[in-house]
């Protein structure tokens, strides 16, 4: 039974992490997870809590109903006196409604399994990125915890569970609502017991219900509502599932269902059946869940005392390299975890507290995608597809966004989004997030570079990329006295210029973003007739703006003053993730770009704000930057035992975006890649003299190795299809001939 953090050969890193003792908190309850269901559990011997959750659990609050404000016949007079220079106009850009958060995500239940207290014994509990799979021990006592990839089943197995063991579904966490509609059933089954919880939203005609079957092998089991309770068993395997829903649930048929996996799970000639079962469905998730784990690893030849070291006493140590080589192995974990019906939301699958802050939904104008950023180069495709899965689902609401508010065809995406509606009705006069037109050219950019990573191109993203590039058609209707376009009205998220109101003109993400959509839809549609007109539009968009302190501006208009003291870095799109503005290409804005970077502050000490930082500096060359917001990061209390993350220090506010952005930062630290450049260790901090990166795919279509240290580095590329790039390393540049199927080695002295 597979529940140890496990190590490759050699004593490299370690892909999991252990701690001594329960989790006290629910926020240091270590995660498992299938990208629809997650568990978070606490591995208390006596007292054992699995809270369950499901990327479908949204409150209702009126967010369901909510449509995008009817302002297209507002707009024409809007524009004109933005032009006209009444920094202030789009304020009055609204139908009045109070600002309306998106329906907040919350937990379902939590299944509890309490035994009389025994002799005390030697504990631990760990969690095995490699598997998924949360085990504890005490004495004999066992448990293992899963959410199958598979069977889409969290999956409990417990052996020598004591004398009495009591089994329930608990909905009593944090924040649950006093009026929530709840009732439980518990029947016998000849397997031991059924149990289901539904609970009713309050004022809804939605509910959700929890189906367990309890699994009992020795012993017998009785009813003891609102569960059963099982005596003298010696093993009791759970498989559990939960459902939103509107009307009834059919237990039943739910429990059927379960009982049907029981049984495929068996060996039929090992009488263990409550092993049996679980090892058959622990082996199916492997096979999907451990290969794409594996598929990356990261080397940075730490301690390995230090690899040694539960988490909790490893995150006391900031400046380990064996605390960077976990928290990348835990990010991929999570981030994976996270992914599959939706990609991960702010706090990526899971939460103990029906009150998570700022709706637990998708930011998509910068989270989502600081998030994700590491799916395409750490190859996980499973993430990029999650993402896929949200954006097409969600287009028609995109079309509507743009009529609404625009009066023009093709997609607007909303700054916010439950995963249910992508209809921008979350704004106010301080966040107009409605006018946030960059944000569909944002969320497809991952879907692009997943194309060219795997070299061929979904003609779902080809669509949606079209329908972007309609939205620049008949929104570009304004030109300056230049003679170029005009982006009006523009939003930099979430900031605003120092002498004018948030709703603008040309904020230089808006200007990154319509041009990166134009150009890109006419690449993906290069035989139409769209095609030129597309990239006459994209080459009639002005050029960005350098201030007066030598930076590249926020926001492109004359007269715009630039606001640095800011946690968010759109203005910097054109660096990463696009590559509008390189060292290599356009020197000079890189540089004015580097001088942004450099005056912009920290604000409120956001994780995201950190690591979006990072990664900016990793493409601007500056490992100084690079080192310093990872000490930000890894040194400012962010992470709980969990190794899930925090928004700001001190461990406030749970939220995933340190965890799953840090592989991300150490990636692009140590490779980067367009579908025609290499860029080998642009910013490598001196933290990390030796290691090995293993696994990462290009956009031009190679997976490759790396490996550096003093005598040198090793970089071996296995490229899918033939190919010139150019390759950059510190001593310059020159070109690389690949061909598909022939492994190529690259050895370098100077670094």
């Amino acid at each position: 039974m597979t529940g140890t953090p496990t190590a490759p050969p050699a004593g490299g890193p370690v892909h999991g992490t252990w701690e001594p003792e329960p989790a006290a908190r629910w926020e240091d309850a270590f995660l498992s997870g299938n990208g629809h269901h997650g568990t978070l559990v606490s591995g208390d011997p006596n007292d054992d809590r699995v809270i369950v959750t499901h990327h479908t659990l949204v409150r209702p609050n009126g967010g369901e109903h909510a449509r995008p404000p009817q302002l297209a016949a507002a707009l024409p007079g809007l524009q004109r006196r933005l032009l006209a220079g009444d920094t202030a106009a789009a304020e009055e850009f609204t139908d009045g409604r109070p600002l309306q958060w998106v329906q907040p995500f919350h937990p379902a239940f939590r299944i509890r399994l309490r035994r009389p207290p025994g002799d005390p014994h030697p504990y631990r509990r760990s969690v095995d990125f490699a598997t998924g799979v949360v085990a504890a021990r005490c004495g004999q006592w066992r448990s293992h915890v899963f959410v199958s990839r598979a069977d889409d089943v969290i999956v409990q197995h417990v052996t020598a569970p004591g004398p009495a063991l009591d089994v329930r579904l608990d909905h009593r966490l944090p924040g649950a609502p006093a009026a929530l509609g709840v009732g439980h059933t518990a029947v016998l089954t000849p397997e031991g017991a059924l149990l289901s919880l539904r609970a009713r939203y309050p004022g809804s005609d939605r509910a959700y219900t929890g189906v367990t079957l309890v699994a009992v092998t020795g012993g017998t089991t009785t009813l003891a509502p609102p569960g059963a309770r099982i005596e003298d068993a010696r093993s009791v395997l759970l498989l559990t599932r939960v459902r939103r829903h509107t009307g009834e649930l059919d237990v039943i048929a739910e429990g059927r269902a379960l009982r049907d996996l029981l049984a495929a799970g068996r060996t039929a000639d090992d009488p263990a059946e409550g092993q049996t079962s679980y090892d058959g469905l622990l082996e199916r998730h492997l096979a999907l869940h451990r290969t794409a784990y594996r598929r990356v690893t990261l080397d940075l030849a730490a301690d390995p005392a230090d690899r040694a070291l539960p988490g909790s006493e490893l995150l006391r140590r900031p400046d380990s390299a064996a605390l960077a080589e976990r928290l990348f192995a835990a990010g991929r974990y999570h981030l994976l975890s996270a992914s599959g019906l939706n990609p991960p939301r702010l706090t990526g699958l899971w939460t103990g507290d029906w009150d998570t802050a700022w709706s637990g939904a998708f930011t998509n104008d910068a989270n989502l995608n600081l998030q994700t950023a590491s799916a395409a180069a750490a190859a996980l495709p499973e993430v990029t597809e999650a993402h896929a899965a949200l954006i097409h689902r969600q287009l028609p609401h995109w079309r509507d966004n743009a009529r609404a508010v625009f009066g023009v065809r093709g997609a607007v995406a909303p700054a916010h989004t439950d995963g249910e509606s992508g209809h921008a009705y979350h704004f106010s006069r301080a966040y107009p997030l409605h006018l946030w037109t960059a944000g569909a050219d944002w969320l497809l950019k991952p879907l692009v570079d997943h194309d060219e990573t795997r070299g061929a191109r979904d003609p779902r993203t080809a669509a949606a990329l079209a329908e972007t590039a309609r939205f620049y058609e008949d929104f570009l209707t304004h030109r300056d006295e230049d003679g170029h376009w005009v982006l009006v009205p523009s939003y930099s998220p979430e900031n605003r210029p120092a002498n004018a109101s948030w709703g603008t003109l040309n904020a230089a993400m808006d200007l990154s973003a319509a041009r990166h959509a134009l150009r890109t839809a006419a690449d993906y549609h290069p035989d139409t007739p769209d095609a030129a007109r597309w990239r006459a539009l994209a080459d009639g968009l002005p050029p960005h703006r350098v201030n007066q302190d030598g930076a590249l501006a926020e926001w492109a208009w004359p007269g715009l003053e630039d606001s640095y003291d800011h946690r968010h870095l759109s203005h910097l799109y054109g660096v990463w993730p696009l590559e509008e503005i390189t060292p290599y290409d356009t020197p000079e804005l890189a540089a004015a770009a580097h001088r942004a970077l450099a005056l912009r502050g920290a604000e409120n000490d956001s994780a995201h704000g950190h690591l979006h930082h990072a990664l900016i500096a990793a493409r601007l060359r500056d490992a100084g930057r690079v080192a310093h917001a990872l000490g930000q990061v890894l040194g400012g209390d962010f992470f709980h035992a969990s190794l899930m993350s925090a928004h700001y220090p001190r461990r406030d506010v749970y939220n995933a975006d340190a965890a799953h952005t840090l592989p991300a930062v150490l990636i692009e630290m140590l490779v980067q890649s367009t579908p025609d450049r290499l860029v080998l260790l642009p910013a490598l901090p001196p933290a990390y003299p030796s290691g090995a990166l293993r696994g990462v795919r290009t956009r031009f279509g190679a997976g490759l190795d790396l490996t550096w240290g003093p005598d040198g580095v090793t970089a071996v590329l296995r490229p899918t299809r033939s190919h010139r790039v150019e390759l950059r390393t510190s001593s310059g540049a020159r070109p690389l001939d690949l061909v598909a199927g022939e492994d190529h080695v690259l050895r370098l002295e100077a670094w």
